[in-house]
């Protein structure tokens, strides 16, 4: 048995943990069972979930997991912590809201098309993640330098072109949920998203660029953070 194979058990009751917790508050906000919209969310993240981190147990065990790790950890930087503590009571709130908007009062009313925009937008996030795992196996969930694994400057793949793919490629699943889910409340909350994740990226790159060698070179060959020529 690979080293992969023995970190399936543990990743199947990760990812079903997270569906439940995902239903619970997505139900939760929205009061009912009855809707057909969150079913489908939940399917897609799900599935997309599990099918990628099933290929990386193969690809990549180490850097499953290195993914598989709490979000909070002896060695990751003490602000990450309690950033990721704070943003994830925000993260859990904000999902509660699209259940309380498109659900249990019906503020909202987004058409199908733009719904099926929502999964479209969900299921190229988790491709292009995919496409970020593949050229970068310290990509952690946590701030650290993973000096046990050797860390270098990746720039290639998606690194050719923006600094921060991951986080790039995450922003689309805090636009498709929302659509997908039909909550234009839930699209409301996007510039909070996108002011705590750039908070992050600054605190990231200043930790790499005093401690991993050749990031500042590649910082200044390479602009962009997040999108090309956009941000």
């Amino acid at each position: 048995m690979g080293p992969g194979a023995k970190l399936i058990p543990k990743l199947l009751v990760q990812i079903a943990l997270m569906e439940v917790v995902y239903g619970l508050l997505l139900f939760g906000g929205a009061g009912t069972f009855n809707w057909p919209s969150a079913w489908a969310y939940i399917a897609v993240f799900g599935g997309a979930s599990l099918a990628i981190s099933l290929w990386l147990a193969w690809a990549d065990p180490d850097l499953l997991a290195e993914r598989m790790k709490p979000l909070v950890q002896r060695d990751q930087k003490a602000w990450d912590k309690v950033f990721m503590t704070v943003v994830g009571a925000i993260f859990l709130a904000w999902v509660v809201l699209m259940g309380v908007d498109a659900r249990r009062f019906h503020w909202s009313d987004i058409p199908p098309p733009w719904q099926v925009l929502g999964a479209i937008l969900t299921l190229l996030s988790f491709a292009g993640i995919a496409w970020v795992y593949r050229t970068n196996s310290f990509a952690a969930p946590v701030i650290k330098l993973q000096a046990e694994r050797k860390q270098t400057v990746i720039s290639t793949g998606p690194y050719a072109f923006v600094r921060h793919p991951m986080y790039g490629f995450g922003f689309l699943t805090f636009i498709g949920m929302p659509l997908m889910t039909g909550s234009l409340w839930g699209l409301a909350a996007l510039p909070v998203m996108g002011a705590l994740l750039h908070l992050r990226t600054l605190g990231e790159e200043q930790m790499l660029r005093s401690e991993l060698a050749g990031y500042e070179d590649y910082a200044r060959r390479v602009r962009w953070r997040y999108a090309p020529g956009i941000w």
